[in-house]
């Protein structure tokens, strides 16, 4: 549902092209410092203008409804809210009959009987992904001493940085678009976070994760590639009491909880569905394949914006295990 987490809760509203967007935060602790400006970096990462981004630029001034008094969270439910003021309906009324190829218009048609809010994408669309990361600027705040590096590793199919500028200029010329994959490095996360079986912090990052649109893939530390090695060279030694290890191949997570060295996570967002592209898709009105063209401001790799995205989801996971964690041992989860 539009619901996640057991003590640090995230709940979504919102659409594309609605009044606003935005979430509301329950469980957050009391006299954690939140005001409008701690917002500002994490936005900015997250807005359109740059190239191979959507051409829609929206203000998202940042809207504290409650749950914050005199620059501090109460311990009450905190609703922040992003007013849209940028929209082009027009553009999308034609798909509901002739939906994207690799977009949720088909699926949100039949699953809804045709009364989903199609404009923009309506829920599906990546505006939402703004309550996101502001949850993940909240969950930042909890994880005291917790660092985050984010970075695409993948774009297009290269790894030479050097070449994703050309890419980007490539496929924007090309009406086209890419994907790759993003790695978050997560450091200074506490050893014991995680409660296996079910919510084993793979589980609930990845839970968080998948709940973005465009994420097809989420591997943790050396990955897929994993399987080209050996036990003996898998397996992450020990090398002192602290659990630091020589290498990370497991990506900071064994059995299920955090084992103190850096987490890492790798994902893979897929290319942007809505291309400039005709292309030959079922038109449901006419009963035919018919080349459709997309109409509307689209990203050529919605992956540039997604970084930001993805690691407030990991944020968010990481923030409710910790609360979890505290409140299993006792402890304060003010301190």
């Amino acid at each position: 549902m539009n619901h996640i987490g057991k003590l640090f809760q995230v709940n979504i509203y919102g659409e594309s092209h609605g009044n606003s967007v935005g979430v509301l935060l329950d469980g957050v602790p009391a006299g954690i410092s939140l005001n409008e400006e701690d917002f500002a970096l994490d936005l900015a990462r997250r807005k359109s203008g740059g190239l191979g981004t959507t051409p829609r630029v929206e203000a998202d001034e940042v809207i504290l409804e409650s749950g914050v008094f005199n620059g501090y969270t109460t311990g009450g439910a905190i609703l922040i809210r992003f007013l849209n003021t940028n929209t082009r309906s027009k553009d999308y009324s034609k798909l509901v009959s002739h939906p994207r190829p690799s977009h949720a218009d088909f699926v949100a048609n039949k699953k809804y009987h045709g009364f989903q809010d199609y404009r923009g994408g309506g829920f599906f669309s990546g505006r939402l992904t703004l309550g996101i990361v502001a949850a993940g600027v909240v969950a930042k705040k909890i994880l005291k001493g917790v660092s985050f590096h984010t970075e695409i590793t993948n774009l297009g199919g290269s790894t030479n940085k050097e070449e994703f500028k050309s890419l980007l200029e490539q496929v924007v010329n090309e009406k086209d678009s890419i994907g790759g994959i993003v790695r978050i490095n997560a450091g200074n996360v506490p050893v014991g976070l995680g409660e296996p079986y079910f919510d084993s912090l793979e589980s609930t990052i990845s839970h968080l994760l998948f709940s973005v649109g465009g994420v097809k893939g989420v591997s943790f530390g050396i990955g897929f590639d994993g399987a080209n090695l050996k036990g003996s060279e898998f397996n992450d030694c020990i090398i002192d009491e602290k659990g630091t290890t020589r290498t990370n191949h497991n990506g900071g997570i064994n059995g299920g909880i955090s084992n103190g060295n850096d987490l890492v996570v790798n994902v893979f967002v897929k290319p942007t569905s809505s291309i400039g592209l005709p292309q030959e898709t079922f038109n449901l009105k006419t009963k035919r394949v018919e080349s459709l063209e997309i109409e509307g401001r689209h990203d050529a790799a919605i992956i540039l914006r997604a970084q930001v995205v993805l690691e407030a989801c990991v944020a968010i996971a990481l923030a409710d295990a910790s609360l979890i964690s505290k409140a299993y041992q006792g402890e304060n989860k003010n301190e």
